[in-house]
C-alpha cells in the first residue's frame, strides 16, 4: 500500500445536511494533489442520519473515505480517535461545516510549511473574517484572552476549527489528551507547548456560520473552567513524561 500524505479528519456529529456539500468539494480537491490522501469521517451519537451519510460516502469512494462510528458524543473524543486512527504524515482535523475554504489545507502542509504543529487563525496578520457578528468577534477575543492570561500566552487563536499535526507529535500530544467536549483544543495545544514542540499560526479566511454548535453563552462559562484544570492538570504533571516544568 502506497504512503499516506494527507489524512484529513472530520468530526460528525448530526451533520447530515452539511456534509455531503462540503465532501463534495473536499474530495475533488484532495484528488486532484500529486500525493495520496485519506478522509477519516467519525461519527458520534448523532440523532440525525449522519452514519448513513458517511456509509454513503465510504461506498462510493473506498480509497479515499474511512468512516468511525463512535457511541459517545463530544468533538474532542471524535478529533482524538480519528488523529490516533490516521495513518498520514500530516494529519488535519477539520469541522464539517469547513468554514475556511477546503483550498486552504494545502496552506498547512510542504511546499507552504513543514512544522509539527499548524493551526488556522482568524487573526493572524494576512487573515479574513467574513460575515462575523459584533457579539460572536468580541467574545472570541475576550476567551482567548483568557487562554492566553491562563494557559497560552503566545497564540492569538486557539479555537478556529482547522489544525495540523505532523505524525512524529501525533502520539506525544494525543495520548495525554483528557477533555472530551470544547475545550480539547486548548489543552492538545497546551501539551504541545509543555512539550516544547513549535505551533505555527497560519492565517486564513473564514466565513462565519450562524449554524454553529457553539453557544457562547452556555459554553463559556464550562470552558473557562476547563482552563483552570488544564492549568492545574499541568501543575500536577498530569502531560509530562520527562517534562516537568510549566512554561506558562
Amino acid at each position: 500500500m502506497e504512503e499516506i500524505h494527507l489524512s484529513v479528519i472530520i468530526p460528525a456529529h448530526n451533520e447530515a445536511e452539511r456534509l455531503p456539500k462540503n465532501l463534495d468539494e473536499l474530495i475533488p480537491l484532495l484528488a486532484s494533489q500529486p500525493f495520496n490522501s485519506e478522509i477519516l469521517l467519525v461519527e458520534n451519537a448523532s440523532s440525525d442520519h449522519t452514519w448513513q451519510v458517511c456509509e454513503k460516502y465510504a461506498a462510493r469512494y473506498p480509497d479515499l473515505i474511512r468512516p468511525i462510528k463512535l457511541d459517545q458524543a463530544g468533538k474532542g473524543r471524535a478529533i482524538k480517535e480519528g488523529i490516533l486512527r490516521a495513518t498520514g504524515k500530516y494529519r488535519l482535523f477539520a469541522d464539517a461545516d469547513f468554514s475556511m475554504p477546503p483550498a486552504e489545507i494545502l496552506k498547512f502542509i510542504p511546499p507552504e510549511v513543514d512544522v509539527p504543529i499548524a493551526i488556522a487563525s482568524r487573526e493572524a496578520p494576512g487573515s479574513v473574517r467574513y460575515n462575523e457578528p459584533f457579539y460572536r468577534h468580541i467574545t472570541g477575543r475576550v476567551f482567548n484572552t483568557l487562554i492566553r492570561l491562563v494557559v497560552l500566552p503566545s497564540l492569538q487563536d486557539t479555537q478556529c476549527g482547522f489544525k495540523m499535526f505532523r505524525e512524529d507529535v501525533v502520539e506525544k500530544i494525543f495520548d495525554k489528551q483528557t477533555m472530551m467536549g470544547w475545550s480539547f483544543d486548548v489543552e492538545i495545544l497546551y501539551i504541545a507547548s509543555l512539550r516544547g514542540i513549535p505551533i505555527l499560526e497560519v492565517p486564513i479566511p473564514w466565513f462565519y456560520n450562524d449554524d454553529s454548535k457553539v453557544n457562547v453563552f452556555r459554553d463559556s462559562s464550562k470552558m473557562f473552567l476547563d482552563l483552570i484544570q488544564i492549568r492545574k492538570n499541568g501543575k500536577a504533571g498530569l502531560y509530562a513524561d520527562r517534562v516537568s516544568s510549566d512554561p506558562a
